[in-house]
C-alpha cells in the first residue's frame, strides 16, 4: 500500500507477471502477442484500402457504362444524319433540275455534321475505354490488397495457435505469412 491507496492484484495479473519475468517463453508470448496486435492492425488498413478500391472500380465502371451510352447516341445521331444524306443523294437523282442545288447543299451539310458528330462519337469512347481501363487497374488493385488481408488474417490465427501449442512451427509460419502479408500490401501501394 503507497500513499493511502489500496491495490488488488488478479490472479492471472501475478501469473503474467511471473511469466514476462521468470520466462522466455513468457516474453516471447508477449512478443508473439505485440506481434499479433500490429499484424491486426496493418490487417485492418489493408480491409480499408481493399473496400476504398473497390469501390473506386465500381465507381469507374459506371462512368466507363456513362461514356459508353453517350457515344452511343451520338453514333444513333450519326447513322440519322446518314440516312438522311442518303435520301438527298437520291433526292439529286429524282428531283428536277431547279432543286437538285438543294440537295447539294443538304449533302455537304450533312458530311460536315456526320465529322463533327463522329468525333465527338470517337472521344467518348476513348473516354468510356479510359474508365475502364481505371476500373480494371482499381480491380487489380483490390485483388493485390485481399491478398494482403488474408494472408495477414491467416497469420493472426497461425499466433494464436503458436501462443496455444508452444509450437514454432506455427511461430514460422505467423513470421512467413506475416511477410507475405506485407509484400502483398507493398506489392497493393505501388499499384503492382
Amino acid at each position: 500500500m503507497s500513499g493511502g491507496h489500496f491495490h488488488v492484484h488478479g490472479p492471472h495479473d501475478h501469473e503474467m507477471e511471473h511469466a514476462a519475468q521468470h520466462s522466455e517463453s513468457g516474453s516471447h508470448a508477449g512478443q508473439l502477442a505485440v506481434l499479433t496486435a500490429v499484424l491486426a492492425t496493418v490487417g485492418a488498413l489493408f480491409g480499408y484500402m481493399a473496400g476504398a478500391t473497390q469501390a473506386n472500380a465500381g465507381l469507374y465502371k459506371n462512368d466507363a457504362a456513362i461514356k459508353k451510352t453517350e457515344a452511343s447516341n451520338r453514333w444513333n445521331y450519326y447513322q440519322a444524319k446518314s440516312s438522311k444524306q442518303n435520301l438527298s443523294e437520291l433526292a439529286i437523282e429524282l428531283a428536277p433540275e431547279p432543286r437538285k442545288a438543294f440537295y447539294a447543299d443538304e449533302i455537304v451539310r450533312y458530311k460536315k455534321e456526320k465529322d463533327e458528330i463522329k468525333t465527338e462519337a470517337e472521344k467518348l469512347e476513348a473516354e468510356a475505354k479510359a474508365w475502364d481501363k481505371k476500373s480494371d487497374e482499381q480491380i487489380h488493385q483490390h485483388h493485390r490488397w485481399a491478398q494482403a488481408m488474408t494472408a495477414l488474417q491467416i497469420a493472426i490465427a497461425m499466433a494464436a495457435i503458436a501462443l496455444l501449442t508452444k509450437r514454432r512451427p506455427f511461430e514460422y509460419a505467423v513470421y512467413g505469412l506475416g511477410i507475405v502479408g506485407m509484400g502483398l500490401g507493398v506489392l497493393a501501394w505501388q499499384h503492382i
